[in-house]
C-alpha cells in the first residue's frame, strides 16, 4: 500500500483543530463521564464501565494490528515503534485496564465519540508509521528516539501505577471518592493524566512527525483540563486535601 499523504496531513490537522476546540469547550463545562455524570437527573443511555472502555479502546489496538498484518511494507523502525509502543499501550488499555476498572457507567454518546476517535487515530498512527515514515539507520542513535522512548515508558509506568492507586480506593461495586495518596498523587491530583500526557509526548518525540504530535496535543487538550476539574472537585469535597498538591504538573500547575 502506498502512503496516503494527503489523508494523513488533513487528518492530523483535524486532530489539532479538534484538540483546541476541545480545550476551549472544557474551559466552560465538564465532559460528562465518570464523576461528572449527573445521577440525579433523567436516566440516560449508558454503558457499563468495563464494556465502555473495552469497546472504545479496542480500535486503537485492532486497526494498527490489522494494518500491520496486511501490510507489505518492509520491516523497519517505524513498524517496531508502532508494534512495541503504540500497540503496547492500547493492549493494556483494552485487555487489562478495561477489565480492572471500577468506574461509573459511561454515557453512550461519549463511548460512541471515543470509539470513532480511536478508530481514526488507529488508522492515522498505523498507516503513517507503516507507509509514510522514513527513518534512516542513524535515527537509532538519535537523541530524540532515546529521550522519547524513555519518556514514553516512564509515563506509561506512572499512568498504570496511578490507575492502580485509584482502583485500590474502592471495593468492587463501590462508587465513592477518596483522597488518593502515594506515587505521583503526592504531587498532582491528576497523576494518571500526567502519566498519559508524558507518555504520548514522549511517543511524539521518538517518532518526530505531525500525526504523533497532533495526537499528543489532542491528549493534552482532552485530559489536561480534566485534571484541573478533578483538583477543584477534591478541594471542594475534602477540607484536609493537601494544599501543596498541584493539579497536573508537579510544583507548577
Amino acid at each position: 500500500m502506498y502512503c496516503r499523504e494527503t489523508v494523513i496531513h488533513y487528518l492530523s490537522w483535524m486532530f489539532i483543530v479538534g484538540a483546541l476546540a476541545n480545550l476551549l469547550r472544557q474551559t466552560r463545562r465538564y465532559t460528562l463521564y465518570g464523576r461528572y455524570v449527573d445521577t440525579r437527573g433523567p436516566v440516560r443511555r449508558s454503558c457499563p464501565a468495563k464494556l465502555a472502555w473495552f469497546v472504545q479502546e479496542l480500535p486503537s489496538f485492532l486497526v494498527p494490528v490489522f494494518l500491520l498484518l496486511t501490510s507489505d511494507s518492509q520491516p523497519g523502525l517505524g513498524r517496531n515503534l508502532l508494534l512495541w509502543s503504540f500497540c503496547l499501550h492500547y493492549f493494556h488499555r483494552t485487555f487489562i485496564y478495561a477489565l480492572l476498572t471500577r468506574g461509573r457507567p459511561s454515557p453512550l454518546h461519549v463511548v460512541v465519540y471515543a470509539t470513532i476517535f480511536c478508530s481514526l487515530n488507529g488508522f492515522l498512527q498505523g498507516h503513517h508509521l507503516l507507509h509514510c515514515s522514513q527513518y534512516h539507520d542513524s535515527w537509532v542513535t538519535d537523541l530524540r528516539l532515546a529521550a522519547g522512548l524513555l519518556l514514553f515508558f516512564l509515563g506509561m509506568a506512572v499512568n498504570i501505577h496511578s490507575d492502580y492507586i485509584l482502583r485500590s480506593l474502592r471495593r468492587p461495586g463501590e462508587i465513592v471518592y477518596k483522597i488518593p495518596r502515594g506515587g505521583m498523587f503526592e504531587y498532582v491530583s491528576g497523576a494518571n493524566f500526567f502519566g498519559e500526557i508524558v507518555e504520548w509526548c514522549g511517543y511524539a518525540v521518538a517518532t518526530w512527525s505531525l500525526p504523533t504530535f497532533s495526537f499528543a496535543l489532542f491528549t493534552i487538550c482532552s485530559i489536561g483540563p480534566r485534571a484541573f476539574h478533578h483538583h477543584r472537585d477534591y478541594q471542594l469535597k475534602f477540607e484536609d486535601y493537601p494544599r501543596s498538591r498541584k493539579a497536573l504538573v508537579p510544583f507548577l500547575l
